[in-house]
């Protein structure tokens, strides 16, 4: 029992990673009918969002795509910045997609900003002292273990609707900024999907572990009585 579910909270991250990757890689092959880059993209979604003051810049390493709120910045990957395929318009559209919510002050942004500080602090301790919980059979520890990896857990669960709003976002300002053809609008869609089967896979991964070590501690609770 324990092979199979240690196989599934294995094999789900990565097949989403692998979708992410197989289908980028088809669609960065498949150039726009408009043949911007993707930089030129963001910058004008973000210009049309009135959003002059956020940045775009290229960044490091394939898909380090992302929206960095402290510096107001956009930062694309090499082959997102320059590239003038779907895939790049997409996830440049989607990171833009970000920067408006953080504009209009999106209330699931502005919550999972606030998680950010509780979020790191139980992923670094959290297994510290469920492994001391479990091992010492000290209930009271793992508990404390526990409730440090829900507060992990809620931050990854208010990313979905983070991300799926972003997506939502990204294909409403391609399409009516004209920045894609009209029969591109599908695979575009199918990039963002991609991308975001990568935060539900690590969602869903998440609250298996946490309700197993739920199992965990009410056994060990049973036991003691």
């Amino acid at each position: 029992m324990y092979l199979i579910y240690f196989a599934i909270i294995v094999l789900i991250p990565l097949w989403a990673q692998m979708r992410v990757k197989n289908t980028f890689a088809k669609y960065s092959r498949v150039p726009t009918s408009t043949y911007r880059r993707g930089a030129d993209i963001a910058r004008e979604i973000l210009n049309a969002n009135g959003l002059f003051n956020v940045a775009v810049e290229e960044g490091r390493g394939f898909l380090s795509d992302h929206y960095d709120p402290r510096n107001k910045t956009v930062r694309l990957s090499p082959e997102n910045y320059h590239g003038n395929s779907i895939a790049a318009a997409a996830v440049a559209a989607h990171e833009c997609g970000h920067a408006i919510q953080d504009g209009q002050g999106y209330a699931f942004l502005r919550f999972r900003h606030a998680l950010v500080p509780v979020a790191n602090l139980g992923s670094n301790a959290s297994w510290i002292l469920i492994m001391i919980g479990i091992f010492a059979h000290l209930s009271g520890l793992l508990l404390l273990g526990i409730v440090f990896m829900a507060a992990a857990v809620l931050f990854q669960l208010v990313t979905l609707p983070v991300e799926f709003n972003a997506s939502n976002r990204a294909m409403n300002q391609v399409v009516s900024l004209g920045l894609i053809g009209n029969r591109e609008q599908r695979e575009a869609r199918k990039v963002l999907n991609a991308a975001a089967l990568t935060y539900v896979a690590a969602a869903a991964v998440a609250v298996l572990e946490l309700l197993r070590l739920v199992l965990i501690f009410t056994g060990m609770n049973r036991n003691d009585d």
